[in-house]
């Protein structure tokens, strides 16, 4: 398979762009014209052929202004010198080697320029650009009409080609990174080369006056030699290509930054997976965070896991010397770490000792099992791939997963023998991959009878011996092995055609994590980060390796988000992942949201019919219209957006003084057309002080229906409980055979889909989960009965009849502490309802009611979305206070329904007290139907009337109310309902 290149249509606008620099440069003659299509472009010298350019300074400013105003791009107001340096900013993955190379064949052919050289900044990136080089060759081949062009790699031990570059009258093309030319000592620098007759490689390069271009400027030319390297070099101009430009001064001729290839589609989109260990208890979890000394005493801060009355937590607490873990915690999976020896405070030397294992942590070091969470990512990763498989295997899509690890022996190990063996990755890989292809869902899948040892393989350096090592950037054997197999990796293995390779069957990837950049192939959709020490990769280098749109059996494009979305399992729980990426971009240079003094300069004003060229609004006032949006409270000290800004562009009012009206008729237009690119109104939430309301209590309303109805309501009880041990012995065990639910380890997943927006990254929830991997028992256990015992309140004696009858006691070493959490809030759930149904209830003989003070707020403020008017004093407030739709609909039909004489939300300090903590019914309700006997009800309003559909706990405590309410015996029914037509 090779992948086929069709020009798209912002490549071509970046090749344009690059081009468009040159206008009013002679224009080389047809290749069919002979006259001087020879020496068009050309400049000859003593030691070579160069380029000439013949554009002065102010027509070269005027291209390039002309240029950014039809990108929209702030303009320049000057060129570089002592030589003209551009910028051209392409996300990662949207083919900038590719718009670059043609680029170099367009000046060429339009402009008979000849020289060029490539300075890229690793080992990795020249490996790229010669594949990408060498993959584009038929195509090029058929573009452009059949230019002879000699690319080529420096090689110290291969000068005449240097020579040859200076002296060939071809279009030559020198790849070259910036290490070899940074330095006096390399040879590209020295003069004692016979072999080029006393004259340095660079002495010929400078006479040829090479149009440079420059991947990733940020790392090639970030220090003085460098720079003093790229001018020695003579260029006649540069072209500085990359995704993240860091250092201005260079006028930017095109911009295609992460938001607009993320709007467009012209990469993938991202989703980001996190792993973590859910808090289960039976590890110890423990991470120094800080330690404070006085005169009198050192503390440590510490993370712990710690048991509560509601579960088990994470939890910040002080530990001081002799304290012991297990009483602190009050589990006993802390017991091997023991109790605190000594405490460390030494500035630089922070830590705590144990008296058991580990004996010492130090500062910021944590300590608890690891390996379960890269299972976890592994399995997920593996799950991810299998998943898009399903999907994307029918369009010939072949799917690629990457892991990053930075230690080859978790990976691969060696015996003494030197025969390899699988490390702890390669091993739990092989074992949750066969795992998971016992799943039915997975039973079809084309590549799923390839054996587990063929589909996984590692890229890493290999030392003398052939064997996998720790390699870094100067190591260039993994990089030329990853490049070589590039497109053998895309290809799908069919053994039928009995033509097959190696990587034919490879489609999970296990790579050193000195592979940051150079290398991306289109087909990777998960990225999975294995890293144990600190993680030297950025987030963007980590989604870059596989943003490339995704590409079939033919090797052509295949387009959308619902085919390119790239998951990347991080090695965390990855919360912040979208701020931190946003961070990261804002780091490189790229602002989101955040209006400058050149935001408005490009602003076309006029066209000059004549000769075309375009008048823009031009820094003066786009400084001026900044300073005025500022002064109005538009933008803020930082330049960002206020909701000011959002409002009046919402409410049609953003005006701009007559001093920019003057300019253009439609300024204000434009104007606000580019500040809702950088500002997005809908994602501000605007109260609209107009719509508050003031609630008032209505004092006529407080007399006759109403104290009808409050005599009928407002009587408190007391309770008593009726235990049948028996019966509850019975049912607790019921209950715990068919609830109770345990497993050896829980993880929980998380997958978060980001949008890149002008106003920033934006996160959203896709999926989260908890998932298990493999199994095992635990030899030492806690005392079930006095853990039990604390947590339930109840007898041994009994504790020990509901675990022998439940028969679930076998689960027990498979998860303590689950077990023991899980057992206790079963149980107590038994014994809650046990109590509810021996719960009885009496009127006070002291007839103690409720005081109708609480009725004596005489005003509540509130919006119009959360009251319902009430009419006829039916009610003892002007409006009805609601808190959902259901009570809004509720209240708006006890208003419509003239049977209803009077209603009330009853207050939340109207309490019935229950064994389960205090009730507060919803409402009270006199009716009379047709002129009947008047009819009262409390009525429970939820969104459904079945007890199978409430929590039930709020299901016992309505219980409760009801029995409070056949108590006091004032004729009130007790109705639960969704609508009013259910209660009579």
């Amino acid at each position: 398979m090779k992948i086929q290149f069709d020009e798209l249509t912002y490549q071509a606008d970046a090749i344009n762009a690059v081009l468009g620099v040159f206008e009013g440069q002679q224009i080389r003659k047809s290749e069919f014209t002979i006259m001087d299509q020879d020496i068009q472009g050309k400049l000859f010298g003593e030691k070579g052929i160069g380029n000439k350019i013949d554009i002065s300074e102010s027509k070269l400013l005027q291209n390039v202004q002309q240029i950014q105003i039809k990108q929209g791009i702030p303009i320049a107001q000057s060129i570089p010198s002592p030589f003209p340096q551009f910028n051209i900013e392409m996300e990662t993955g949207t083919g900038k080697t590719f718009v670059y190379l043609k680029s170099i064949l367009e000046m060429n052919r339009k402009y008979g320029f000849t020289k060029f050289i490539i300075v890229v900044p690793s080992v990795a990136i020249k490996e790229g650009v010669m594949k990408t080089l060498q993959m584009t060759k038929d195509y090029f081949k058929t573009q452009m009409q059949g230019i002879v062009y000699n690319p080529f790699m420096y090689n110290s031990s291969d000068l005449d080609k240097v020579k040859g570059f200076a002296i060939n009258e071809t279009v030559e093309i020198m790849v070259i990174n910036i290490q070899a030319f940074n330095s006096e000592d390399n040879i590209f620098n020295r003069s004692d080369r016979d072999s080029l007759y006393g004259v340095s490689p660079k002495e010929y390069i400078s006479e040829t006056n090479p149009i440079v271009v420059i991947d990733e400027p940020q790392s090639v030319d970030n220090t003085e030699n460098a720079k003093a390297a790229i001018a020695a070099l003579n260029p006649s101009l540069v072209f500085r290509f990359s995704a993240t430009h860091k250092e201005e001064g260079y006028p930017l001729l095109y911009k295609l930054g992460p938001v607009e290839a993320y709007q467009n589609k012209l990469v993938k989109q991202i989703e980001v997976a996190g792993v973590k260990r859910t808090i289960d208890g039976n590890e110890a979890h423990f991470r120094l965070l800080g330690i404070k000394a006085t005169k009198t005493s050192i503390t440590a801060s510490v993370e712990v896991f710690e048991k509560t009355k509601t579960g088990i937590v994470k939890k910040i607490i002080s530990l001081k010397k002799n304290d012991d873990l297990v009483r602190k915690t009050k589990l006993t999976a802390y017991g091997k770490i023991g109790y605190v020896r000594d405490i460390s405070a030494e500035n630089g030397n922070e830590y705590i000792e144990f008296s058991g294992e580990p004996s010492i942590i130090y500062l910021s070091q944590a300590h608890f099992a690891d390996l379960e969470v890269k299972r976890g990512q592994i399995r997920k990763t593996i799950e991810e791939h299998l998943n898009k498989e399903l999907k994307l295997n029918s369009l010939g899509i072949k799917v690629l997963s990457l892991f990053f690890i930075d230690n080859v022996a978790n990976y691969r190990k060696y015996d003494e023998e030197g025969k390899p063996f699988l490390g702890d990755y390669g091993r739990i890989f092989e074992e949750e991959y066969k795992d998971l292809l016992k799943s039915s869902k997975y039973k079809n899948l084309r590549d799923s009878h390839i054996p587990v040892e063929d589909v996984h393989n590692g890229y890493f350096s290999i030392d003398k011996k052939g064997k996998f090592k720790d390699g870094g950037e100067k190591d260039a054997s993994a990089f030329q092995i990853i490049m070589k197999d590039k497109e053998d990796l895309l290809t799908m293995y069919d053994e039928e055609k009995g033509k097959t390779k190696t990587a034919h069957k490879l489609r999970f990837i296990f790579s050193h994590s000195a592979l940051k950049e150079g290398w991306d192939n289109p087909n990777v959709f998960q990225i999975c980060t294995l890293i144990d020490s600190k993680d030297e990769l950025t987030k963007r280098q980590k989604i870059g390796r596989g943003l490339r749109i995704a590409v079939n059996q033919n090797g052509q494009r295949v387009h959308g988000f619902e085919v390119n979305t790239l998951t990347v399992m991080a090695n965390e729980s990855y919360e912040e992942f979208a701020s931190d990426l946003q961070h990261e971009y804002e780091k490189d240079g790229i602002v989101f949201g955040v209006f400058t003094n050149e935001t408005f300069s490009s602003l076309v004003l006029e066209v000059d019919e004549l000769t075309g060229y375009q008048k823009p609004l031009g820094h003066e006032y786009s400084k001026k219209l900044v300073e005025y949006l500022t002064e109005q409270k538009y933008i803020d000290s930082k330049g960002k957006g206020t909701v000011a800004l959002a409002k009046a562009i919402k409410d049609q009012v953003f005006e701009l003084p007559e001093e920019f009206t003057i300019l253009s008729p439609n300024i204000t237009e434009r104007v606000i057309a580019a500040i809702e690119l950088k500002f997005n109104t809908e994602r501000v939430e605007i109260k609209d002080h107009a719509k508050k309301e003031t609630v008032r209590l209505n004092k006529e309303a407080l007399s006759g229906p109403f104290i009808e109805l409050w005599k009928r309501i407002k009587y408190k009880t007391t309770y008593s409980i009726h235990f049948d041990s028996e019966k509850f012995i019975k049912d607790a065990a019921d209950k715990l055979r068919d609830e109770l639910l345990v497993r050896i380890q829980k993880l929980e997943y998380e997958r978060r889909q980001l949008k890149i927006e002008e106003a920033g990254i934006e996160e959203k929830t896709t999926v989260k989960t908890s998932f298990s991997t493999v199994q095992r028992e635990y030899t030492k256990v806690p005392d079930i009965l006095t853990e039990l015992q604390q947590d339930t309140k109840l007898t041994r004696k009994t504790l020990i009849a509901i675990l022998k009858q439940s028969g679930t006691l076998h689960d027990f070493k498979r998860n303590p502490q689950m077990y023991m959490l899980e057992a206790a809030r079963i149980i107590n759930a038994a014994k809650r309802l046990a109590m509810v149904d021996g719960v009885k209830y009496e009127k006070l003989e002291t007839e103690e009611v409720y005081d109708q003070s609480l009725f004596n707020q005489e005003e509540i403020e509130s919006y119009e979305d959360s009251i319902v008017k009430v009419s006829d004093n039916r009610s003892p407030y002007d409006y009805v206070i609601v808190d959902s739709n259901i009570e809004r609909a509720f209240a708006e039909s006890c208003e419509q329904d003239p049977n209803v004489k009077f209603y009330i939300k009853l207050p939340a300090d109207f309490k019935i007290k229950t064994p389960l903590g205090n009730y507060n019914p919803d409402w009270a309700l006199s009716v009379e139907e047709e002129g009947k006997e008047k009819l009262y009800f409390i009525v429970e309003t939820k969104g459904s009337t079945a007890a199978e559909d409430l929590r039930k706990t709020e299901l016992e405590k309505i219980r409760c109310g009801e029995k409070h309410f056949a108590a006091i015996n004032t004729g009130i029914t007790f109705k639960r309902a969704v609508e009013l037509e259910q209660v009579y």
